[in-house]
């Protein structure tokens, strides 16, 4: 039974996933959060939108930082989802505030400091 363990282990694995699968994954990622800025009108979705390139960036960071064997892409980590933190509590809180103000969360209905 051991024999086979070690004959299997030994094998490459078909499904082992590469860095450049988890690039792409976190270039993909970014593209539809950044598309997501651009393209909505909706403030939570613009919200969450950043919140997903934020974690395009994270992932980015892991695959990098696994690939050279170092801890700093996860040092990297640790900061920009402390500042993802912040930014989910000071958004939300900004959300709601002119969600109270103005009945609506729409960005091309919020043009109060227009004029």
């Amino acid at each position: 039974m051991s024999s086979f363990v070690a004959l299997f282990a030994a094998l490459p694995a078909p499904w082992s996933v590469g860095l450049h699968q988890y690039v792409f994954l976190s270039a993909l990622l970014f593209v539809v959060g950044f598309f997501g800025v651009l393209l909505r009108k909706n403030a939570l979705v613009i919200f969450m939108s950043l919140e997903l390139m934020l974690v395009a960036a994270t992932l980015g960071f892991v695959a990098f930082s696994r690939y050279h064997g170092t801890m700093d892409g996860n040092v990297f980590v640790f900061f920009i989802l402390t500042v993802a933190a912040v930014e989910v509590a000071v958004g939300l809180a900004i959300i709601v505030a002119l969600f109270r103000h103005r009945r609506t969360v729409m960005v091309d209905e919020l043009n109060h400091l227009k004029n």
